[in-house]
């Protein structure tokens, strides 16, 4: 034990040192260095070559992989991937809503879930088409913003792409806490679960190709682009879409 724990002191000593080690120097011109404190990327150095990696990843496995898929399956396949998939994440959405504070939204989540789950298996969403209860998506970093948690610095992390420090803490945690992964592993249906995921994750991708690919031929940039658009796209989830500074949760003291 004692060996495990001095290793896993070693290996966050040196995570922190390669950090440390790639952190830019901010500039000492006044202009230069708001513009350095409003990007929120002092991990630049580090961060680019990632997203060159990520860029070849995607160019030569998932972007085509995406394409095709769009390309050889229906409409109305894609969609009930979308919505099956969409309905797994409804009980973390759940959770999240409860530690948020948000109780309306959490039975909103949970009247979605029991409906399209008992209904259609969540191949449909006949909560939203027949009820009115639109989908609304929540995650840990968005309840650590909640909770006053400050972002942190703007990452790339490989494959998985823009975040930041407090996402990918959050990442972590629901990675973790998932109660429909738990229950795929007490179930032993673990290698479903993950087929699940990676079907995601590419109907996803096939979403995104003329996003992607617009920001991408618009942008002198396209790292800069895509910062700051994840930036925004995730303020405004963590404000839910309202304007303003996001509503912070009162813990009584």
């Amino acid at each position: 034990m004692l060996l495990q724990n001095r290793s896993f002191g070693a290996g966050l000593l040196a995570g922190v040192l390669v950090l440390a080690a790639a952190c830019a120097t901010p500039p000492q011109d006044p202009i230069a260095r708001e513009a350095f404190d409003e990007a929120n990327d002092p991990l630049e150095p580090m961060n680019r070559p990632i997203f060159d990696f990520n860029l070849f990843v995607d160019r030569n496995v998932l972007k085509p992989l995406a394409s095709a898929y769009k390309d050889v399956t229906p409409d109305a396949f894609q969609d009930a991937v979308q919505k099956f998939t969409r309905n797994l994440g409804q009980p973390l959405v759940f959770i999240h809503d409860l530690l948020q504070g948000e109780i309306s939204r959490a039975g909103v989540t949970l009247a979605r879930f029991v409906t399209n789950t008992v209904t259609s298996a969540g191949f449909q969403d006949l909560a939203d088409e027949a009820l009115g209860l639109e989908h609304h998506s929540e995650d840990a970093g968005q309840t650590l913003a909640v909770w006053g948690v400050s972002e942190g610095p703007f990452i790339m992390l490989p494959i998985f792409g823009p975040s930041s420090l407090r996402d990918m803490l959050g990442r972590v945690a629901d990675g973790f806490g998932n109660p429909v992964r738990i229950g795929a592993d007490i179930a032993d249906i673990s290698l479903q679960y993950t087929a699940t995921g990676v079907a995601e994750g590419i109907d996803q991708r096939a979403r995104l190709i003329e996003v992607t690919d617009d920001l991408e031929k618009s942008s002198l940039d396209y790292y800069a682009a895509l910062r700051s658009l994840y930036r925004q796209d995730r303020d405004k989830e963590i404000r839910n879409g309202k304007a303003g500074p996001p509503t912070t949760l009162r813990i009584p003291d």
